[in-house]
C-alpha cells in the first residue's frame, strides 16, 4: 500500500495550489479518501474527505468555500484544490485511505487505514 502526496509548496497569502495524493496496493474505489493537516507543534486536524462512492463530500469549517477535494478513480489519485490561501493554512498535509468510511468516524484520525508521508504547504504573509 502507498499513498504519495505531492504539489505542496510555497505560496503568497491569497494564492492557490492542488495537492495531488497517489494511490496503489488497494482497491481505491472501496475506500474514502481524506486530508489532515498538521501545523507545527499541533494535533493532526481533519481538513476534507470524499466518500468511497464519491457522493459526499465534507470540510472542516474553516476551508468550506475554499478547498475542494476530489477523486480521479481511473488514476487512482485524490487531490485538494485549495484557493484564496491563509497563513494559517500552513501545515504539513497528508491523505489518508480508509475503508468504506462512515460519518461518524469519516472526521477523525481513526477512520483511516493508510497514511501518506506528508507534502508541506507554506503560505506567507
Amino acid at each position: 500500500v502507498q499513498l504519495q502526496a505531492s504539489g505542496g509548496g510555497l505560496v503568497q497569502t491569497g494564492g492557490s495550489l492542488r495537492l495531488s495524493c497517489a494511490a496503489s496496493g488497494f482497491a481505491f474505489g472501496d475506500y474514502g479518501m481524506g486530508w489532515f493537516r498538521q501545523a507545527s507543534g499541533q494535533e493532526r486536524e481533519f481538513v476534507a474527505t470524499v466518500t468511497w462512492s464519491g457522493s459526499s463530500k465534507y470540510y472542516t469549517d474553516s476551508v468550506k468555500g475554499r478547498f475542494t477535494i476530489s477523486r480521479d478513480t481511473a488514476k487512482n489519485t485524490v487531490y485538494l484544490q485549495m484557493n484564496s490561501l491563509k497563513p494559517e493554512d500552513t501545515a504539513v498535509y497528508y491523505c489518508a485511505s480508509g475503508y468504506r468510511t462512515i460519518t461518524s468516524t469519516m472526521r477523525t484520525l481513526g477512520g483511516y487505514d493508510y497514511w501518506g508521508q506528508g507534502t508541506l504547504v507554506t503560505v506567507s504573509s
